[in-house]
């Protein structure tokens, strides 16, 4: 029990610095953020939903924010860039930075036992194990730059 609450608190503390720090910095892009470098990472579609629900939602979407894979940080930079208030910031990252950091730490302690158990009594199904999961992993990031990639539909001499 020692291990699930040193690894929680060790996660608590670095998910409220990487996402009040992605905060702070939409806080100070401002306006700015939508126009020359941020530009493209704003006007992305997952951007764009984020913006959405933080405007309707606010404080509630950015507590549930950390229950999701990568849509956290757009939600907490574009809740920085919309100068959310930070009485109503503040609570929406506490809640939702303690649960993120009970899930990783009791889950990943958990896979992390079972690997270890795995390689230790039999080996060749760890390595297996391990295979797999690097795979699928391989394969998520492949098919999501697939779907997101734009067609290109025609090629340089048909633009002439």
């Amino acid at each position: 029990m020692d291990r699930i609450a040193l690894a929680a608190g060790a996660l608590y503390v670095i998910v409220l610095l990487r996402a009040g720090g992605t905060f702070a910095v939409g806080w100070l892009a401002g306006a700015g953020a939508r126009r020359g470098r941020f530009a493209g990472l704003t006007s992305s579609a997952k951007f764009r939903r984020a913006e959405r629900a933080i405007q309707r939602w606010g404080a509630p979407v950015v507590a549930v924010s950390f229950l999701t894979v990568g849509f956290q940080t757009a939600v907490n930079f574009l809740a920085g860039t919309m100068r959310m208030p930070l009485p109503r910031y503040l609570p929406a990252l506490f809640v939702g930075g303690a649960a993120w950091a009970l899930i990783y730490a009791t889950a990943g302690l958990g896979v992390l036992e079972v690997l270890g158990r795995l390689f230790a009594e039999r080996t060749a199904f760890g390595v297996s194990a391990v295979a797999v999961l690097l795979l699928a992993g391989c394969g998520v990031v492949v098919y999501r730059r697939r779907r997101t990639a734009p067609s290109s539909g025609g090629t340089a001499a048909d633009a002439s």
